[in-house]
């Protein structure tokens, strides 16, 4: 899970830092200031070393008593400069050893509570380009950023993932362990926007392993992995650079047709497909007889094309694809 704070070696690192400068502080006020200081084993005038001995020892709180100030001015500056220093010294230490020992603890129990509050959403593999398009058609039909749970191990794409107010998980998602702190068993739905098709099989072989009923949206680059995807358990597989290519050959002809087509793909603006309920007032009519543009109807888990015999008359529990018309956020 994601941590709002600092990552835990720049963390570690500023407080070295800051140790370091309160030891060469207090070593650098002991030398120059050696004078008003009195080293029970008879060594004569404190050196470097000796200042930095003393420093060490007092700031540890460990004070053997041989290196001691004397002088009025040496033991006001210990009152009002090195205890300071030995203060900040150990508040350093402290809080370090304090949070490496409670670190597990508390990202436990933040894992376990966010687990026993989410329930039926979406869990997003990969935060690369196929990734966050997948997030933001997703945001762009309204889906709570909540609900959304982003997988991947680059930290920079999980901070972005953050920023939009996405759940982040960082870890290798073809470890079961990994996509069980993502809720797999308990998602509607995995969509799988890795840029190898051999993790890509992995990970859908692993979640469906976690759970039976969730859907596995999958994307692949090569036609030829379909099949290994099916297998694995993906619920729907796309093609992404076969997808692609046959735009490309339509807008040597028909330009106009990608555009609609990316109107269509983009809901937040234009046109979008969608999917609905048959309504009760609409059972038993034809769908080419709705006011809206209905492309498919969806029959149990089965596709049939608007023309298709089969659903020439809707029946209840029949969901319709179809055109509906996109609000830009703007005039929400």
């Amino acid at each position: 899970m994601p941590d709002p704070r600092s990552g835990p070696v720049r963390s570690l690192v500023t407080r070295l830092a800051i140790a370091v400068f309160a030891l060469g502080a207090t070593t650098l006020i002991v030398f120059f200031g050696r004078d008003g200081y009195l080293d029970n084993n008879g060594a004569g005038e404190i050196s470097l070393l000796d200042a930095l001995y003393y420093a060490t020892v007092s700031l540890s709180t460990t004070g053997y008593g041989d290196i001691v100030p004397v002088s009025p001015m040496a033991r006001s500056i210990n009152i009002a400069v090195i205890t300071p220093l030995r203060v900040l010294f150990l508040i350093v230490l402290v809080g370090t050893t304090v949070e490496l020992l409670t670190e597990r603890s508390r990202q436990s129990f933040r894992i376990q509570r966010w687990r026993s509050r989410v329930r039926e959403h979406i869990v997003v593999v990969g935060y690369g380009t196929k990734g966050r398009a997948a997030v933001e058609t997703l945001l762009g039909d309204d889906v709570d950023p909540g609900k959304i749970v982003v997988v991947d191990t680059d930290r920079a794409r999980l901070d972005v993932a953050s920023g939009l107010g996405l759940v982040t998980v960082s870890g290798n998602a073809t470890r079961s362990a990994v996509l069980r702190i993502a809720g797999v068993q308990l998602a509607t739905t995995l969509v799988v926007a890795l840029d190898r098709d051999d993790t890509a099989v992995l990970v859908t072989l692993t979640a469906r392993e976690l759970s039976k009923s969730i859907s596995i949206v999958a994307a692949v680059r090569e036609a030829e992995n379909v099949h290994l995807l099916r297998q694995s358990g993906a619920s729907s597989v796309i093609v992404s650079d076969e997808t692609a290519g046959r735009l490309l050959g339509v807008a040597t002809r028909s330009p106009a047709v990608v555009e609609v087509v990316e109107d269509l793909l983009t809901p937040d603006a234009g046109f979008a497909i969608s999917q609905r309920q048959v309504e009760p007032t609409e059972v038993g009519g034809s769908p080419r007889h709705l006011p809206d543009i209905v492309l498919g109807v969806v029959r149990g888990e089965q596709l049939h094309r608007v023309d298709s015999a089969a659903v020439d008359a809707l029946e209840r529990g029949d969901q319709l694809l179809y055109v509906r018309k996109a609000t830009p956020p703007d005039e929400e």
